[in-house]
């Protein structure tokens, strides 16, 4: 009886190598990544942007999907789940650097940003309620640094980092193609 692993050659298992190393890699960097993130907006209390939030989403996906690929890795999947999970990580982090790189642009005023956290304030309702919405509500600009170091705010080391996790899982997927 053969197996569908020895039967089709593409299907062949692959080693665990360079698949569980890039994945468990991507896992750990997203984790402390989106960690970080939490530690900035909970405890030193800068809050996030609309444009912020929507960089974590990359992470949240990265985190279970690499430690879902990790778990393939060493459980012998086979080759071709191993390189869509790569492959699903490579460009989910190449597309949030994108998104960060957009985000410093607008940070930077090289463009505008997305109306609801750069642009003006419209629909304020009726002026009965204004006051008491004012006191609850606070916004978080998108083109308004709350944080720097060594000249890049947040949205600059998401894309690096960003780019980071999209070269090891590059690597990886590349690596375990190649594999025989």
């Amino acid at each position: 009886m053969t197996t569908p692993s020895a039967a089709i050659p593409a299907f062949k298992q692959a080693k665990a190598g360079p698949a569980l190393t890039a994945s468990l890699l991507v896992t750990l960097i997203a984790a402390a990544t989106i960690a970080g993130a939490w530690f900035f907006q909970l405890v030193l209390e800068i809050l996030p942007c609309p444009l912020c939030l929507e960089q974590r989403y990359a992470y949240y996906l990265a985190i279970p999907l690499g430690a879902l690929t990790a778990l393939a890795a060493r459980s012998g999947a086979p080759r071709p789940l191993l390189l869509a999970g790569l492959a699903i990580l490579a460009l989910a982090t190449l597309a949030n650097a994108g998104l960060g790189a957009y985000h410093s642009g607008v940070e930077w005023g090289f463009w505008k940003g997305p109306t609801d956290c750069s642009g003006p304030v419209v629909n304020l309702g009726n002026a009965g309620d204004l006051f008491s919405r004012l006191d609850t509500v606070k916004v978080v600009r998108c083109d308004e640094v709350q944080w720097r170091f060594l000249g890049l705010s947040l949205a600059g080391y998401n894309v690096l980092i960003s780019l980071l996790m999209a070269a090891i899982a590059a690597w990886g997927f590349v690596r375990t193609a190649k594999r025989s």
